[in-house]
């Protein structure tokens, strides 16, 4: 376990096996943690962190906001992620690296390709998320906790999350910046003491430009297009990652690698093993 502060902002993170450089845009929504590679879903089959390690470097990290990372209450996009990924690669003495993305940690991913293509080698992207669903579900988040805020105010967010260890997902009342508030009492308490009416424009602003279309957010398709980067992409299935997503992605990327390959038939004993053979092939 490590800890590095990126632009005033304390990023937790672990290094793990030897290799090339790979850096980890956890899974999840506001709890991408660490522990999700292992613990999450579809994540905890196929067993990730068991073997990448044994030919990579793995840098995986809580995303700001989340776990033991810290946050700041701001309009955060797309970019404020990328920024931690560079940081945390600026802060190791890397240069290039080779990404992967799980889950909502696909958006920075391809963001980041865009921006800095230099830095980046290749990307993974494994379940992206996105679709109207996805969309839809993510504005109710975010405008469930600014009713809740409207009517009770900001200290009451404060007892709230405190009260409970529920994540933004499970309980969107408490906001995205429910963990950094159970962790950090000085920023609770500049939390609570916030203008209320600027806030809740920085909540709402955060919405609208994080999940902004019923496709996969993160970069923009002309950017894309644009983007030379060569990509794995690994669809999920369901509300939050539809096919879809992951298919628009496969067309806006000139040097993507689809595999067409069903939710069901994803296992430790195929998907480690393809994902390596990709990496393997690139050259960085």
């Amino acid at each position: 376990m490590a800890t590095a502060t990126i632009d005033g902002i304390e990023t937790h993170y672990e290094v793990t096996g030897a290799g090339p450089p790979l850096l980890m845009y956890a899974p999840g929504g506001f709890d991408a943690t660490i522990e999700k590679w292992s613990s999450l879903g579809v994540y905890a089959r196929i067993r990730l962190l068991e073997h990448l390690p044994e030919k990579y470097t793995c840098i995986a990290f809580d995303r700001r906001e989340t776990g033991r990372s810290g946050g700041r209450v701001e309009r955060v996009t797309w970019r404020h992620f990328i920024a931690q990924g560079v940081g945390l690669l600026d802060h190791l003495d890397i240069d290039k690296a080779h990404l992967i993305g799980g889950c909502m940690g696909c958006c920075p991913v391809t963001a980041f390709a865009v921006a800095y293509p230099g830095r980046v080698a290749s990307m993974i992207l494994y379940w992206p998320v996105g679709g109207a669903r996805f969309r839809l579900n993510a504005h109710m988040r975010f405008s469930r906790h600014l009713a809740f805020v409207e009517e009770n105010g900001l200290a009451a967010v404060v007892e709230l999350v405190r009260s409970h260890e529920e994540n933004f997902s499970a309980d969107p009342r408490g906001g995205p910046w429910g963990a950094v508030i159970r962790r950090d009492e000085a920023f609770a308490d500049a939390y609570a003491a916030q203008d209320v009416d600027d806030y809740k424009l920085i909540v709402a602003g955060t919405a609208r430009c994080l999940f902004d279309r019923d496709t996969a957010p993160g970069a923009e398709p002309e950017d894309m297009l644009r983007c030379r980067v060569p990509a794995l992409i690994v669809p999920g299935n369901d509300a939050s990652h539809a096919a879809s997503a992951a298919r628009y992605l496969a067309e806006c990327l000139p040097r993507s690698d689809y595999w067409d390959i069903a939710v069901d038939e994803q296992r430790e004993d195929n998907i480690p093993a393809r994902i390596v053979e990709f990496l393997s092939g690139v050259s960085g």
